[in-house]
């Protein structure tokens, strides 16, 4: 099982930028896909973005044209760069590795990251 770790979470003012970095400590190429995944206080965890192994992208339509997910396979790391953030984009962020495998597989035996608070107010 791959370990995960998550960074560059913060405090920012809205209209604000950061970049979070998902560190891997395996081939990322190993997976299906990895993928950025939020969970704000009372509500279900959710997609925000997630990328296949070969590239192709997708995000959350509140996200839309304000983030970015990338990936850096020689340095097992994804990223998601987060512009023009909002209020409403507050939440913990997870990372999370998509294994090859069955539905059921890909449902229950995925990797998680701890998770890295960002928070948007002024």
């Amino acid at each position: 099982q791959v370990q995960l770790v998550e960074s560059g979470g913060g405090l920012v003012h809205p209209g604000g930028s950061l970049r979070l970095s998902c560190a891997a400590s395996a081939s990322i190429l190993s997976y299906a896909a990895m993928g950025w995944y939020r969970q704000a206080p009372g509500k279900q965890r959710e997609l925000v973005a997630t990328i296949t192994s070969g590239g192709t992208t997708n995000y959350a339509d509140s996200v839309k044209g304000r983030f970015t997910i990338s990936r850096d396979n020689a340095k097992n790391t994804v990223y998601l760069q987060m512009n023009s953030l909002k209020p409403d984009d507050t939440a913990v962020y997870y990372c999370h590795a998509d294994p090859r495998g069955s539905d059921y597989i890909r449902r229950n035996f995925g990797s998680w990251g701890q998770g890295t608070q960002v928070t948007v107010s002024s």
